[in-house]
């Protein structure tokens, strides 16, 4: 089919076609009265976010990102049943047709182009208070890289929106490179950092850390595949350290009351999250059933690959990472070798109080945490300067002791501790589709599937480059009949 009649009929869509928007408006694409208030800008902002939050629809509140990122090796899905969308993920045939890349593409869409009505427009407010029409611009920008960046991170090549209205030009749209998209994602968490307030915000809201955080994470990808630029390795350290220098100011640190307490969110932990804001609400649907094998009544949706639990270092991370045991409805207690899959289950995704049987709850979507500010600072670090240096060693060795584990031998190469690293984060942020996108940039998603144990999916064929990006989603359902 036709990728720019796929985009445009998005487009027409977001524009106030569809069934959802006319019903409920909320702010997504606002004409020209919505633009010339701060009450009006703050409405199109509040619908950039909503964008992000829609179950089932668009954004991050599905099991989306964790089906899309199946290519690691810390995450696989069930070898039977009716899970077949998730297999192409973990198996590399992905075919283009699989609804599961649908949120995430219609979520970023839709809060990139609100978020470009107000980056656009926002000069056309003129009363209310100059700082926070700033701070709600920064915000804006904020939203626009993060949707950019997942979009090229996933699909590489992607088309870029040169504004928030239709116009014929989206007749005609091509994909943009990631290196003519990386620049836009830059230029837009610049802004954002200096428009930003410092200190920590309501929950939801990103300060100048969430935008140093996130600019950070930036440099580090920029450094890998597919651009392979190494000096953004100096700048991704420098920008991780900015933030772990002013953390206090930032409000952010590790959290040390209970690791499976930082998924509940709310703690100062939290980097960035996707949380309820208003009228939207962050119902997600991975904690929960989504995560709970069918023994306990759930739907077995992702759980760890065996590999990657039996390699896992031991202690209380581990333990509070991965379930082992589960209570059958006769109150029977089995181990994971005697669940239907055969796998233990990711912990960190269930419910953590009340009744954990649920499809949904209103837990926040924790998008980037400061242990990743760390360990981005640490990686990067000793590969721009070839040699770690002592607070290299003192940021992966606050999380390694938060985890229980020993600190990192000192002495190490540059090279040896980057890859320490590395295998920290894979730990650290297990199942949290982290690990997908450091195998892509470090060009391992070949060497990581290799070896799998017998008990987890094989890929369906041999990986080259071109399965590190997805297909773009081409669904003839959703084009407009009349384009």
């Amino acid at each position: 089919m036709n990728y720019a009649i796929y985009l445009l009929s998005f487009l027409v869509l977001a524009a106030g076609c569809s069934k959802e928007l006319t019903e409920s408006p909320k702010g997504l694409v606002a004409g020209d009265d919505a633009m010339s208030s701060q009450t009006g800008l703050e409405t199109v902002l509040s619908g950039a976010y909503g964008s992000l939050l829609v179950p089932w629809t668009s954004g991050f509140t599905t099991v989306s990102q964790i089906a899309m990122t199946m290519g690691s090796d810390d995450l696989t899905t069930h070898p039977g049943s009716n899970k077949e969308e998730f297999r192409e993920f973990d198996r590399f045939n992905v075919s283009s047709l699989n609804s599961r890349m649908n949120p995430i593409w219609l979520g970023c869409y839709k809060t990139i182009q609100a978020t470009t009505n107000i980056i656009n427009n926002y000069n056309k407010v003129l009363d209310g208070n100059q700082d926070t029409i700033r701070a709600m611009v920064g915000e804006a920008s904020y939203l626009r890289a993060l949707s950019y960046y997942w979009l090229t991170r996933l699909w590489g090549d992607v088309p870029v929106i040169p504004s928030e209205k239709y116009t014929p030009e989206y007749l005609h749209l091509k994909k943009s490179k990631p290196a003519d998209i990386y620049p836009l994602i830059e230029a837009d968490l610049k802004r954002a950092e200096e428009w930003i307030p410092n200190t920590r915000r309501s929950s939801g809201r990103p300060n100048k850390g969430s935008a140093k955080a996130l600019l950070a994470d930036v440099y580090l990808t920029e450094a890998g595949w597919p651009l392979k630029d190494q000096s953004k390795y100096a700048l991704a350290a420098a920008k991780a350290k900015e933030v772990i220098d002013n953390k206090t100011d930032y409000g952010f640190d590790l959290y040390t009351g209970g690791y499976l307490k930082i998924f509940v969110g709310g703690t100062v932990e939290d980097v960035f999250t996707l949380f309820t804001r208003g009228n939207w609400v962050t119902y997600n649907s991975f904690y929960g059933l989504s995560t709970m094998p069918e023994d306990e009544g759930g739907w077995s949706d992702f759980f760890p690959e065996l590999n990657f639990f039996n390699n896992f270092p031991a202690g209380p991370r581990k333990d509070a990472t991965f379930s082992t045991q589960f209570t059958l409805s006769n109150g029977t207690v089995i181990p994971w070798q005697q669940t239907t899959t055969k796998h233990p289950y990711y912990k960190k995704f269930t419910i953590q109080s009340g009744q954990k049987a649920v499809y949904m709850s209103n837990n926040p979507v924790i998008m980037m945490r400061y242990a990743h500010v760390l360990l981005i600072y640490a990686e990067a670090q000793a590969r721009s300067a070839g040699t770690p240096n002592g607070d290299a060693y003192t940021a992966v060795n606050a999380v390694r002791q938060r985890a229980g584990l020993p600190d990192l031998p000192g002495g190490m190469a540059g090279a040896d501790f980057a890859a320490a690293v590395v295998s920290e984060r894979a730990w650290e942020f297990a199942g949290e589709w982290n690990r997908w996108f450091d195998l892509v940039r470090l060009e391992q998603v070949e060497a990581a599937n290799a070896n799998k144990a017998a008990g987890d999916l094989q890929p369906a064929g041999n990986i080259t480059k071109a399965n590190y990006w997805m297909p773009i989603p081409g669904a003839d359902a959703v084009v407009n009949p009349n384009l």
